[in-house]
């Protein structure tokens, strides 16, 4: 059977995730697999590139053919170089830790003392929305409480 590594699209539209898999050549784009070997994500900024480096290399020198885009993804993580004894420089950029905006929120907030903190949660607020929304007793409503009283 002819192997082929290659990318199985997922994701939305103009969205697109893939998963590096092994397959046979003839099947579909997005049919069975037969292993998953990897992860591409392209539109992460610096795009992500995990291959499970073992698996690959194994499957490669079982022959399984890898199309240019997976080439160019082994290149970049350093596989391809291992399998063909390639001596260009590999490398993916790590990614970047995520910005902790409660923690910058804070900062910014403490350098000016003179602010206030708008901390008004969502139950709060839809509390005080509520609050607003129930109308007030009208000036009919209690006269006519009160006449009663009057008249025993």
């Amino acid at each position: 059977m002819a192997t082929k590594i290659r990318l199985k699209r997922f994701g939305k539209t103009r969205s697109p995730h893939y998963r590096i898999i092994v397959i046979d050549s003839r099947s579909k784009r997005d049919g069975q697999a037969i292993e998953e070997i990897g992860l591409y994500h392209p539109k992460n900024d610096p795009s992500v590139m995990k291959i499970d480096s073992e698996r690959a290399q194994y499957w490669l020198s079982v022959g399984a053919q890898p199309t240019e885009a997976v080439v160019a993804i082994m290149k970049r993580t350093g596989d391809w170089q291992k399998f063909s004894g390639d001596t260009s420089p590999s490398g993916v950029d790590p990614q970047p830790p995520r910005r902790d905006r409660e923690a910058e929120f804070a900062k910014a907030l403490a350098e000016d003392g003179s602010a206030t903190a708008p901390a008004i949660s969502k139950a709060q607020k839809k509390k005080s929305d509520e609050a607003k929304a129930t109308p007030a007793k009208s000036e009919d409503e209690s006269s006519d409480e009160a006449a009663p009283a009057e008249e025993a």
